[in-house]
């Protein structure tokens, strides 16, 4: 995995005092008041700008970047968040969790699961963005496995407009990848089909398609957009592409259990305070 540093606020700056909250919410798992009173509800740069002062606070923790999130590409999600675009966020290492573990929600604020397609890339995908399309994001995938994303918001109630969840890396907070490697060679990914379960009852359920017409799509979108913020992707990273469907709240004693089409199953149980 190649070094990566991130690009901090000046001090005193709206996008540091977004940040201070931001990040003091998380420590504290306690939810913060909507960032957008500082931050406005449509400069999505000015959000990013906060997520850079995030990354950069985990760095500096000894975090390790290894790779990304697409959040808000399923319709369902974002009629669920009232939010219109998709976004994306930096995963940590210390985010991974082993898949059949477990997720204590005394550590999160208000977690949810969603059901996604990740993708192991195996070249960089580092170019100008304007040569960044379909065919070349698909070209740099070394594989694909069935994934779920445990997303949180420090914002209250999940009270958030593009800007809030951009600041607050795209909402993210846990992922768990199943053990099934599949290459592209062998699915489309658009073809796929998910249903997830909690507590053995279906809670959700939807296909490739859902995920902005295509896994691959977003895959794209990311590489284009990562590369115009200066933060490219890059051989080896995990991106969590999107929401297959709706996703479904995590309440302690919950197991959630996604099965994806080709790619196989993927599981996670809630707990609280290891028990």
């Amino acid at each position: 995995m190649t070094d990566r540093t991130a690009t901090t606020a000046v001090p005193g700056s709206v996008a540091a005092l977004a940040a201070e909250r931001l990040i003091a919410a998380a420590t504290n798992v306690t939810a913060t008041a909507p960032v957008r009173d500082v931050l406005g509800c449509t400069d999505v740069a000015l959000a990013y700008d906060v997520q850079k002062v995030l990354t950069a606070a985990r760095l500096a923790e000894g975090a390790r970047i290894v790779g990304r999130k697409v959040g808000l590409t399923s319709p369902a999600v974002q009629a669920q968040l009232g939010v219109d675009q998709p976004d994306f966020g930096v995963l940590f290492d210390d985010m991974l969790v082993p898949d059949g573990g477990a997720v204590d929600v005394a550590t999160l604020i208000a977690p949810k699961a969603e059901a996604e397609v990740a993708f192991v890339l195996k070249y960089d995908l580092d170019g100008d963005p304007g040569s960044i399309d379909f065919a070349t994001a698909a070209a740099a995938v070394d594989y694909a496995v069935a994934a779920l994303e445990i997303v949180d918001s420090r914002v209250a109630g999940w009270d958030i407009t593009i800007t809030d969840t951009v600041a607050d890396n795209a909402s993210s907070a846990r992922y768990v990848l199943g053990s099934t490697r599949v290459t592209l060679a062998e699915f489309a990914p658009v073809d796929v089909t998910m249903t997830l379960d909690k507590n053995g009852e279906r809670a959700s359920s939807g296909t490739g398609a859902a995920c902005l017409g295509d896994p691959l799509n977003a895959l794209a979108w990311l590489a284009r957009t990562a590369a115009e913020y200066g933060s490219p992707l890059r051989a080896g990273d995990v991106v969590l592409s999107g929401a297959l469907g709706p996703m479904v709240t995590a309440e302690p004693g919950s197991r959630i259990v996604a099965d994806i089409s080709t790619l196989g199953r993927v599981s996670v149980t809630f707990t609280k305070d290891g028990a």
